[in-house]
């Protein structure tokens, strides 16, 4: 099948995890009932963003995968005939924990999970005190409904997640994202922050061929210094805008998109066909020096 209803699921979280998995399972049950057949719910949906701080106690808020979450989203997607997309912060292993995504398919079937390949260490994004690197390597999972690919946020920068990603035969990218504004901040920075973080993913989109779906969380936290800019959106395979959500109210968002136009943008715009990829090995070096 080539036309698919994604569901995106774009909202506030508290300091209760039980209390936002039980709400990010109405809003998925929310979604199913609309007609959406993959839901994609946003990073780490469990917790508020408790990244913003170097905490040792947040390390209670992981679990395993397969594990608690996992059972319980499984069940409703075979309840709903739906595959979930979900953001978890996992428990490895004592004293290794992952960024961690999981894809359910529509029978409930767990398909695996996707680790975090890039993590950043920024002021109020300190991910690098709890996330251990991904070592699964880019990932692809065959649903139901469509092949997927899954990134995770800061992956959002890099054009080379989402080429392998693609080239691995991903139909559909999907992002689930927790980025927000300093409050601190003027508006104009506010606006050209978004607009790089929307642009740059419509850009693989573009590069690929290939929709792209983007699904950030909304809100403030952190003292209220920190508003999570929402602003969830899908692209086609050539960067137009299908849907973006508001920046600042919880929305559950079904969009019909047809994969098949993958073909026909990638026909008139052969950005595959003509990659050089004989020239590309500098790309794996940290820097190249011109002496």
């Amino acid at each position: 099948m080539s036309k698919v209803r994604v569901g995106l699921v774009q909202m506030s979280c508290t300091a209760n995890k039980q209390e936002n998995l039980n709400k990010a399972i109405d809003r998925v049950k929310e979604a199913a009932k609309k007609g959406a057949q993959i839901i994609c719910l946003q990073e780490l949906f469990t917790s508020l963003y408790f990244c913003d701080v170097e905490d040792y106690a947040n390390f209670s808020l992981a679990e395993s995968i397969p594990g608690p979450s996992t059972e319980m989203l499984s069940v409703v997607a075979k309840e709903h005939n739906v595959v979930i997309i979900a953001s978890l912060f996992e428990k490895r292993a004592q004293g290794i924990y992952h960024n961690t995504t999981v894809v359910l398919d529509a029978d409930g079937a767990y398909l695996g999970k996707y680790r975090k390949m890039h993590i950043p260490d920024d002021p109020a994004f300190y991910e690098k005190f709890y996330f251990t690197p991904g070592d699964l390597g880019y990932k692809v999972f065959k649903t139901k409904y469509a092949t997927l690919g899954v990134l995770i946020c800061w992956d959002q920068w890099y054009p080379e997640a989402s080429r392998i990603t693609a080239l691995m035969g991903a139909e559909i990218l999907f992002y689930p994202t927790a980025i927000g504004w300093a409050t601190s901040q003027d508006e104009a920075t506010n606006i050209e922050q978004y607009n790089a973080w929307q642009t740059i993913q419509r850009s693989h989109a573009v590069a690929n061929g290939v929709h792209v779906v983007s699904v950030n969380r909304v809100g403030f936290e952190q003292d209220e210094a920190m508003k999570f800019w929402g602003g969830s959106f899908i692209s086609n395979p050539f960067g137009t805008i299908l849907y973006q959500a508001s920046h600042d109210k919880e929305e559950i968002v079904i969009q019909e998109i047809d994969t098949s136009t993958s073909d026909t943008y990638r026909t008139h715009w052969p950005f595959l066909r003509d990659r050089r990829i004989d020239s590309y090995q500098p790309i794996t070096k940290r820097y190249i020096d011109e002496d």
